[in-house]
């Protein structure tokens, strides 16, 4: 008698159990892990933001809170506006 590989469970994605799909939880899990990570401090440059909440970033080592993208601190959209407003 054979045994079956089990399939692995996709970090964050692990409670989500057999349900919604590969797909759909492996993207749920390449977002969380990704707004779960530290990123760079627009003010002091060092890599201590964390996500306090949706849309708001807390930089552990200097204290400067922003608002940014829900996931991401700092979205395409809002690269484009700031890049936008230096030029004039």
């Amino acid at each position: 008698m054979t045994r079956r590989k089990r399939a692995k469970k996709l970090g964050p994605a692990g409670g989500l159990g057999a349900r919604y799909g590969v797909r759909a939880r492996r993207r749920y899990s390449e977002i969380l892990t990704d707004a779960r990570r530290k990123h760079r401090c627009p003010q002091c440059s060092s890599r201590n933001v964390r996500r306090e909440s949706v849309g708001i970033w807390l930089c552990t080592k200097c204290g400067f809170k922003f608002a940014g993208g829900a996931y991401q601190p700092r979205t395409k959209l809002g690269i484009t506006a700031e890049r936008s407003a230096r030029s004039r």
